[in-house]
């Protein structure tokens, strides 16, 4: 089916919202914002506090929870342009939520008058099937997330915040696959078994890179080991060669345990040097073969972010004394969103015999 110019444009449009929508949600949890609002209210909460009165009920909410108690005691109501201040912190939850609803308005009554026009098919609707229902699993494992960090925890449970951010990169996922089949002329996909092999599995490897920086991220872990390459001296910290740290209590409370926050890191930085490395071979066994301009450009692009990568990973690392920089944490989870992109993208060029 050949796709009139309003598809497309709202397709883009869903890509751009839904890729903000994930760094706006980087920047709630670089800067400690995700327990701010204490409520899920998915009608009542689009509208923020009205007045004062409003606004310190919503602080007097937060100071019950543990993350104010044990973290931020004293903290002052302020302004949202005052950072460390509780309308700062509500402001980016607040907007967070805010650009989810807006995504469902714009997803969702659009393809409708898109359905009744009969401007998609069925293989399009397929394919958008599952950008909807991963967007609600993403919308509800996002409140099980915040939920995690309202009862005796002062943060959010890494592990469920891992989970949410996998779920809203497989839902930006299923959307760049259905912009494929719209923009990508079948043409120019191409059937090559040892080159999507390869292809695939970068793609795997990336995605278990990805899961563990969410993890770094969650359990705030560049707090403990701000040093590269060495882990505050040394490359496998004395913890994880105490045979006694190793028991399910370290692995649950990784919070008040020394063990996960090392193991993370360990794994984290050393997973990405087989992804850059394998990145590299794998661009190089590309431009080796003789084919369409398009796969040597989205091969460079990964060459690029590959690198940027690294940089970025390396300037969160060795500036996270105290405080994560927001910016440069920021920048690294946009990259590794990049080379997410870059490697969907390969996966749909290279083409099964059927087309899949």
């Amino acid at each position: 089916m050949k796709y009139n110019k309003y598809v497309k444009a709202w397709l883009i449009l869903g890509v751009v919202l839904l890729f903000f929508q994930i760094i706006i949600g980087g920047i709630t949890r670089i800067t400690g914002s995700g327990l701010s609002i204490t409520k899920w209210e998915i009608v009542t909460g689009t509208l923020p506090p009205l007045n004062d009165q409003d606004w310190q009920m919503e602080f007097d909410a937060y100071k019950q929870t543990p993350q104010y108690k044990t973290i931020n005691q004293g903290m002052e109501l302020g302004s949202i342009f005052e950072a460390s201040t509780f309308k700062f912190i509500y402001f980016w939850e607040y907007f967070h939520r805010l650009w989810a609803r807006m995504m469902g308005f714009i997803f969702v009554f659009p393809l409708l008058f898109f359905i009744l026009k009969k401007w998609v098919d069925r293989k399009l609707l397929k394919q958008l099937s599952l950008v909807f229902f991963g967007a609600m699993m993403a919308a509800v494992f996002g409140w099980v997330m915040v939920a995690s960090g309202l009862v005796n925890r002062p943060w959010v449970n890494a592990y469920k915040l891992s989970l949410h951010l996998g779920i809203a990169l497989l839902t930006l996922c299923f959307l760049l696959w259905a912009c494929f089949q719209v923009f990508v002329p079948e043409k120019l996909r191409i059937n090559n078994p040892p080159l999507r092999k390869k292809i695939r599995i970068f793609f795997l490897l990336l995605c278990l890179q990805i899961f563990f920086g969410a993890v770094v991220s969650g359990m705030r872990a560049a707090l403990y080991y701000p040093t590269w390459p060495d882990l505050n001296g040394s490359y496998f910290p004395a913890v994880l060669l105490d045979a006694s740290s190793w028991n399910m209590d370290s692995i649950v409370n990784y919070d008040s345990n020394a063990l996960m926050p090392a193991l993370i890191h360990v794994l984290h930085r050393n997973f990405g040097y087989i992804v850059y490395a394998f990145g590299i071979y794998l661009a190089i066994k590309i431009f080796r073969y003789p084919l369409r301009r398009i796969y040597y450009t989205s091969h460079i692009f990964l060459l690029i972010f590959l690198n940027l990568q690294v940089l970025l990973g390396i300037l969160v690392l060795i500036n996270s004394d105290g405080t994560i920089p927001v910016f440069f944490g920021v920048m690294h989870q946009l990259v590794a969103i990049l080379i997410l992109s870059v490697a969907v993208f390969n996966i749909y060029l290279f083409k099964k015999e059927n087309g899949a």
